[in-house]
């Protein structure tokens, strides 16, 4: 057991980080066929290819999913991650040509470091080729740019990232988790309360201002914001239909819930995929609940794991000597 995504049998991931300009993209590959829903909660999302997510759509499987930076222009990372799908024989077979199913979801990670660079088709082409079932977790990939805590924007904000996480059970039931985390709010640790990362009171403090509170006693950011969105993605190997993963992805929401303060903001763009490959009989609600737990599991391991590089302080910077699990 990695504690990842990658438990889920068929489950492949892959990072391209660029440290220079800040930003980056991470690969699921389901190289087998995957039936995938999906559920947005923000109102700032960005997204490629996801209407074949819909139950009315005639694709039944997807082959890969791509999360990346630079926000719309990320998108052109996709196609690197088809060429990759596309020289495999992999895709949807249209007769002439198989096409590869690849939705995507961007984050906001322009204000943190080059505002022009942005993942390529080279690098979804890369991140597939690196993919493996070893998960690097906290600053790598999409979650390179990734920060939380922005009701003061930037200066006061922490850094986020990228964890994931899993449970497998005795029959052989696996659920795990993938998330980005790049939330406006602060992130909670659910299980003692307190802030582990968020809007900072001075840019020079360690001390959280708490943006809930913050906002109860009048502080309000009243323009409209694009900075910030938490993606997840979800995997089990239980057998489901499109619709029924559809449902669990809304059940996994229930973990970006207790995990970020406030959530599903404007200012966010929140979404979760949810992936079935299909191989154990499974119950739709028992899965839809771990799906919740380890989405709130892969976010607190996002924000521990994560570096701020010297530009922001991470959990590591502000809570010197804390034991990371």
């Amino acid at each position: 057991m990695k504690n990842a995504i990658t438990d889920v049998p068929g489950i492949k991931v892959g990072h391209f980080s660029d440290f220079k300009g800040f930003t980056g993209c991470t690969v699921i590959l389901c190289e087998e066929g995957a039936v995938c829903g999906m559920d947005i909660r923000g109102s700032a999302s960005g997204t490629r290819q996801v209407d074949a997510l819909s139950v009315n759509h005639i694709v039944e499987k997807i082959h890969a999913i791509l999360l990346c930076g630079g926000s719309s222009f990320g998108l052109e990372a996709a196609q690197g991650v088809m060429d990759y799908l596309e020289e495999k024989g992999l895709g949807f077979d249209v007769g002439v040509r198989k096409i590869p199913i690849v939705p995507t979801a961007v984050i906001f990670d322009l204000t943190f470091g080059d505002p022009y660079a942005k993942p390529t088709a080279e690098m979804g082409y890369q991140a597939c080729a690196s993919a493996s079932y070893e998960v690097p977790e906290g600053s790598v990939g999409a979650g390179v740019g990734a920060t939380v805590g922005k009701l003061f924007e930037m200066e006061r904000a922490t850094k986020g990232g990228l964890g994931t996480s899993s449970v497998i059970l005795p029959d052989g039931l696996v659920v795990a988790a993938l998330c980005v985390v790049n939330a406006f709010g602060d992130v909670i640790d659910n299980v003692t309360g307190k802030i582990i990362a968020g809007a900072r009171k001075a840019p020079n403090s360690y001390e959280f201002a708490d943006t809930l509170k913050s906002m109860r006693d009048g502080y309000v950011k009243k323009e409209f914001g694009i900075e910030s969105t938490t993606l997840g993605v979800v995997a089990t190997n239980g057998k489901f239909n499109k619709r029924e993963m559809t449902k669990i992805a809304q059940m996994a929401h229930a973990g970006l819930v207790k995990t970020i303060s406030p959530a599903h903001t404007t200012f966010d763009g929140d979404l979760i995929f949810a992936l079935s490959t299909g191989k154990v009989e499974a119950d739709i609600n028992l899965v839809g609940i771990l799906s919740a737990f380890v989405v709130a599991e892969a976010i607190k391991r996002a924000i521990k794991k994560a570096d701020g590089f010297g530009i922001i302080p991470a959990f590591k910077d502000i809570f010197r000597g804390s034991k990371v699990s």
